[in-house]
C-alpha cells in the first residue's frame, strides 16, 4: 500500500519522540487547533432552530477543513506526511499518562487520584486504589483504539487526509457528542460519525489484544460483554484488555455526583487491580504498537 511506508516512519517517530514539550509549549498542537475549530462552530452555529442540521453543517465544515489540510501536507511528500501522522498518533503520550497513574499510586492514593483525573472523565475524589487502577486500565484500552489503532487504520486506508478527518471527528465527538440539553441534537452527527469510523478499529484493537493474551478462545464472551457496554465501540478493547490482565473492568462509577450502575466487563476477573496491573496494561500498549509496526512493515515490503 502507498501509505504503509510513511506509517512505519510515523509509528517510529511517535514512539521515540511523543509530544515534545519544548515544541508544543511554543506552538499550538494540531489537536488544540482542531478543538478551537470545534469550539468556534459550537459557539456560532449551535443556536436557534434546526440544531441537528446545524450540527451536520458544522461537521461538514470541520471535516472539509481537515481533509484540505491533510491533502496539502501530503502533497509536500512522504516525509512531511509521516511527520504529520506522527504528531496525530498518541502512542508514547498515552503510555506516559497511564504509567504516571501507576507511579503515583505507588506514592499514595491521593497522588493516584490526581494522576488518573487527568485522563478520565468520571469523578475521582472518592476512588479507592483498585478503582483508580481500573480507571487507568480502561483509559489505556479505549485510547489505544481511539488514539493509536484508529488513526493508523485510517492513515493506511486514506493517507493523511483520512487520518486528519478521523481525528477531527474524534475531537468533535469528545467536545460536543454528549446527550446534554445543549448538545443532544447539535452534537449527534459528530457522535454517530465517530461511532462509524471507530467500528472497525475498535474490533481490530480487541482482536490484537486477545491474540496477544492468547484469549481468542474467549472471543464470544468478549463480544457479548462488548455489546453490553454503554459505548458501541469502547467495550471491545476493554473486554479484551480485561482478559489479557485477568481483571474486572467497568462496573459502577460516578459522573458529576451521580452513580451509574454499569455492568462489569470480565466479572470473573480480579477486582483489586493495582499498579502492577497498570504496568501490565502499558506493556500491552507497546505490544499492540509492535504488531501495528510489523503489519505496516510487511505491507511496505509487499508493495
Amino acid at each position: 500500500m502507498d501509505h504503509a511506508a510513511p506509517l512505519v516512519l510515523a509509528l517510529l517517530l511517535d514512539a521515540a519522540l511523543g509530544e515534545p514539550r519544548w515544541l508544543w509549549s511554543r506552538v499550538p498542537h494540531p489537536a488544540v487547533l482542531m478543538g478551537r475549530a470545534v469550539a468556534t462552530c459550537d459557539r456560532n452555529l449551535n443556536r436557534g432552530r434546526f440544531r441537528l442540521a446545524r450540527g451536520a453543517l458544522a461537521l461538514i465544515l470541520l471535516c472539509t477543513g481537515a481533509v484540505v489540510v491533510g491533502l496539502f501536507l501530503a502533497a509536500l511528500g512522504p516525509v512531511v506526511e509521516a511527520l504529520a501522522a506522527a504528531i496525530l498518533l498518541a502512542q508514547r503520550s498515552l503510555v506516559q499518562h497511564v504509567a504516571a497513574v501507576a507511579d503515583a499510586l505507588r506514592l499514595s492514593l491521593g497522588d493516584g487520584r490526581r494522576a488518573v483525573a487527568r485522563i478520565v472523565g468520571r469523578d475521582t475524589a472518592a476512588l479507592d486504589g483498585p478503582a483508580t487502577a481500573r480507571a487507568a486500565i480502561e483509559s489505556a484500552a479505549e485510547n489505544l483504539s481511539d488514539g493509536v489503532v484508529a488513526p493508523a487504520f485510517w492513515f493506511l486506508i486514506a493517507g493523511l487526509p483520512g487520518m486528519a478527518l478521523y481525528k477531527m471527528v474524534n475531537t468533535a465527538d469528545s467536545m460536543i457528542g454528549y446527550r446534554t440539553p445543549r448538545h443532544e441534537r447539535f452534537g449527534k452527527p459528530a457522535a454517530r460519525l465517530d461511532d462509524l469510523l471507530n467500528w472497525i478499529p475498535a474490533r481490530l484493537t480487541a482482536l490484537i489484544l486477545a491474540a496477544l493474551a492468547h484469549a481468542l478462545r474467549d472471543w464470544p464472551r468478549i463480544a457479548a460483554e462488548a455489546r453490553r457496554h454503554r459505548s458501541p465501540n469502547a467495550g471491545w478493547p476493554e473486554a479484551a484488555m480485561a482478559r489479557g490482565l485477568n481483571v474486572a473492568l467497568s462496573g459502577p462509577r460516578a459522573y458529576h455526583g451521580e452513580m451509574k450502575d454499569f455492568p462489569w466487563v470480565h466479572p470473573q476477573g480480579r477486582r483489586d487491580p493495582g499498579p502492577r496491573d497498570i504496568d501490565g496494561a502499558t506493556a500491552m500498549l507497546w505490544r499492540v504498537w509492535a504488531v501495528l509496526l510489523a503489519g505496516a512493515a510487511l505491507l511496505t515490503l509487499a508493495g
